[in-house]
């Protein structure tokens, strides 16, 4: 049975998750957004207003729009899944990120707002030619506009799954419909959303942890949540062992943490773009700064409802796989073969929650619980997992889901099944607010350099404001629908979260790398760069594809190996020109 089939019994099955309450709330939430972007985006005059929303944001504005670019629903919805599969240690990856918020504020800021660009990537001419600006802004587009299509398809596989909808179509309506107020209102209308929609994320988050709290068993508590999850290896917070190949480590953290981080936040336009809206410096520093203080806290939260998350499916019945729509295909297509594996899943689940439940008791009187307890219960969570990973291989066998993988489906299952009437459809739109805050600054700082530094580059003649305009809605216009077209292979790509981040490491290193050349060794010209860049991309992809390193560091490769090339080349040619 070909996927996408069954619809009949899925579509039965989603609607039953869904109150009237809970789509009238969740379509009240997005409409009023759009309709909120439109209002704030309307009296458009020219390129300065729709691109740069007038230069006239607050740092407060510029904060959450900086929050709300990076916090899209991959993270909302995969970080979850991320620590309940693999523990927290993924929050490792942003230890980086606070060192990176100071060296840009020094550096990087003053001379963007001096400059009075549009775009990161017009500094680049200035300092070495037009087609290392090009270049950059190249590298810049593809790999944004990839990531993009990520974060599209990402809420779309929140109504593929409650509505047994067709995936392809779910991605054409949740990327069309953020393009009605991206189109219109350009940045101004960006900022002013992405304001709204993280206050109400940030009022998510904390109901989604108090309510996985809320449904642990009568006599557990966050404690004991806790325990069990640490007991399980989920709060691995800290880890110290250096591997080249391990994704999350203290050392990866810190070092390519900084390298992505930097690059991404001052060089990347999605977020550029916020903070070169703000009215002066210091608004943009203090914007920039305050998102270095309290994003690892919030990452650590969201984490952290994932292993409370693995805790709670400790203590009570846990599916067998968290994709609810394959799942039931399978069922329906299978039941001989399912119900044999149904069968051991629960009896070992059932052991399993004896023992969670004995090991928080110890607890309560202060007993030692001992090594052998302790082997028995991850042997037993060993055994479970073997099961589900019988169940992915042949849901993936029998192409009953384009996406075997069960990790981004944790956390939607559990709102989906254990939230109240009202609470299931906020937390569905606040999904959606997160994408969209992301992938409308996204749409628009794609739009801005491709216009800016392709398009209106090699124009000759003066264009009007008006037409000025014009252009960027158009531009809008088409990486909104290249995004989508993205998001249709998006299904192949695993956790999406490591996704995202591994597109932008592929691309981050190379372009830092040619920004820190420019601001910090003033003797390397731009043909030396410029051959220096081609020549690290091409060896970046190449350890990709060798599979030698964790992808943190090919920030860092990246990254010097321009530095190096370039100065190489450069040395190289003074010795040519003095030989002469």
């Amino acid at each position: 049975m070909p996927a996408g089939t069954g619809g009949v019994v899925l579509s039965i099955y989603s609607t039953l998750a869904m109150s009237t309450l809970d789509w009238g709330i969740l379509f009240a939430t997005l409409v009023g957004i759009i309709a909120y972007g439109v209002y704030k985006g309307r009296n458009q005059h020219g390129s300065k207003t729709y691109l740069l929303a007038d230069k006239n944001m607050p740092w407060y504005v510029v904060l959450l729009g900086i929050m709300a670019t990076q916090a899209s629903a991959v993270t909302f919805l995969s970080a979850p899944g991320q620590a309940y599969t693999d523990g927290m240690r993924f929050v490792q990856y942003y230890f980086g990120l606070p060192i990176a918020m100071v060296v840009i504020s020094i550096t990087f800021i003053p001379i963007f707002q001096k400059l009075n660009v549009y775009t990161a990537y017009e500094y680049l001419e200035t300092r070495f030619d037009r087609k290392t600006r090009v270049l950059t802004s190249i590298l810049f587009l593809l790999s944004r506009g990839l990531s993009t299509g990520i974060s599209i398809y990402a809420p779309s596989i929140i109504l593929s799954s409650i509505m047994g909808w067709n995936i392809y179509l779910t991605n054409i309506i949740t990327g069309g419909l953020l393009i009605i107020y991206t189109y219109s209102g350009g940045a101004k209308a960006v900022a002013h959303t992405q304001k709204l929609q993280f206050l109400i994320i940030l009022a998510a988050i904390a109901i989604a942890g108090y309510l996985v709290v809320d449904n642990l068993p009568t006599g557990m508590g966050m404690g004991d949540a806790l325990y069990v999850a640490g007991k399980s290896g989920k709060l691995n917070v800290i880890t110290t062992t250096f591997d080249w190949k391990d994704k999350y480590n203290i050392w990866s953290g810190i070092i390519g943490g900084f390298f992505l981080s930097l690059s991404y936040f001052g060089t990347d336009q999605s977020q550029v773009g916020r903070y070169i809206t703000a009215k002066d410096t210091t608004e943009s520093r203090t914007g920039l700064l305050m998102n270095g203080i309290v994003k690892i806290p919030m990452q650590f939260g969201i984490l952290l409802i994932g292993a409370l998350l693995f805790a709670l499916y400790s203590f009570k019945p846990a599916p067998l796989y968290f994709n609810d729509s394959a799942y039931q295909t399978y069922k329906a297509t299978r039941p001989a073969e399912l119900a044999t594996l149904e069968a051991e899943y629960t009896t070992l689940h059932t052991a399993y929650q004896a023992q969670a439940t004995s090991m928080a008791q110890a607890r309560k009187t202060h007993m030692q619980v001992d090594e052998k307890q302790l082997a028995a219960f991850m042997q037993t969570q060993h055994n479970l997992q073997a099961i589900r990973d019988t169940v992915k291989s042949r849901i993936t066998k029998y192409g009953y889901s384009k996406d075997a993988n069960d990790t981004n489906y944790i956390f939607l299952y559990f709102v989906q099944h254990n939230l109240p009437k009202g609470l299931v459809g906020l937390l569905f739109a606040v999904i959606f607010l997160a994408s969209w805050g992301s992938i409308s600054a996204a749409i628009n700082s794609l739009a801005s350099s491709s216009l800016i530094d392709l398009q209106l580059l090699n124009n000759t003649e003066p264009i009007s404001e008006k037409k000025q305009l014009a252009l960027g809605r158009l531009h809008t216009l088409g990486w909104g629908i290249f995004c989508i077209a993205v998001a249709m292979f998006a299904t192949r790509m695993g956790s999406l979260i490591e996704a995202v981040n591994i597109l932008g490491s592929l691309f981050y290193g190379c372009i830092l790398g040619i920004f820190l050349v420019a601001f910090y060794i003033k003797k390397i010209q731009g043909r030396a760069v410029f051959i220096a860049a081609i020549v690290t991309e091409a060896i970046v992809v190449v350890i990709y594809m060798a599979d030698a390193v964790s992808f943190l560091w090919l920030n860092v490769i990246g990254a010097i190996l321009v530095m190096l090339i370039s100065s190489g080349i450069s040395i190289i040619h003074k010795k040519e020109v003095h030989t002469e």
